[in-house]
C-alpha cells in the first residue's frame, strides 16, 4: 500500500516536473524564479530579520549549511520545471477506502523553479523512509538529494520569518523554537 501511494505520488511530479520552465513561462507568463538567488534572499532575512531570537552555535550552523549549499555543486546544471511549491501533506488528498490518492490541492504557491523542493515537502511531512520510496522512484532522484536535504532544513526558519513578517505570534514560536 505505501509502495503504490510513493508510486501515486511521484508519477504527479513527474508529470508536473516535466513541463519546461522555458514552455510554461512563455506561455503563461510566468517568471522565473532563480533557486540561487531565492536562497541568498532567504539567508539575508534570516540573518537579519532573525538571527537576533536565536542562539549563537545555531547562527553559526544556519550560516555554514546556507554558505556550503550557496558555493556548492548542488545548483549546478538546474533544470528549471513547473513545481507545485507547497507539496506537504496537508495538500495532498488520500482516500483510505481506496488506498488511492483523491486529490492534490492548493496551487497556489505553483510557479517555476526547482523541482527538488516539491520532494523537500514529502521528505517534511511523511519522514525519510517513505520520502527515500520516492526519490528512489523518481528519474535521477539522486540527483536531486543534496538539495531537497537542504531546502527541508530550511523550512522552521521559513515558517520563523513568516510569522516575524505577518505578526504571527505562533508561527514565529513553532519556526524559531529549536534555534533559541
Amino acid at each position: 500500500m505505501v509502495k503504490g501511494l510513493a508510486k501515486q505520488l511521484v508519477f504527479f511530479l513527474v508529470g508536473l516536473h516535466s513541463i519546461s520552465g522555458e514552455k510554461v513561462s512563455r506561455d503563461l507568463n510566468l517568471n522565473v524564479r532563480n533557486p540561487r538567488e531565492e536562497m541568498y534572499n532567504l539567508y539575508d532575512k534570516i540573518q537579519y530579520k532573525l538571527f537576533p531570537s536565536i542562539r549563537k552555535d545555531a547562527q553559526k550552523e544556519i550560516s555554514q549549511s546556507f554558505e556550503t549549499f550557496l558555493k556548492g555543486e548542488a545548483l549546478s546544471n538546474l533544470g528549471i520545471t513547473l513545481l507545485h511549491g507547497d507539496f506537504g501533506a496537508s495538500n495532498i488528498l488520500w482516500n483510505p477506502e481506496t488506498s488511492m490518492i483523491s486529490g492534490i490541492i492548493d496551487f497556489g504557491g505553483s510557479g517555476l523553479g526547482d523541482p527538488a523542493y516539491d520532494f523537500a515537502g514529502i521528505f517534511s511531512s511523511y519522514g525519510e523512509d517513505f520520502f527515500n520510496m520516492c526519490i528512489n522512484l523518481y528519474p535521477n532522484g539522486t540527483e536531486i538529494f543534496e538539495r531537497v536535504k537542504f531546502y527541508k532544513s530550511t523550512f522552521a526558519l521559513q515558517e520563523a520569518l513568516h510569522g516575524f513578517e505577518n505578526n504571527d505570534r505562533q508561527a514565529f514560536e513553532n519556526g524559531i523554537k529549536d534555534y533559541r
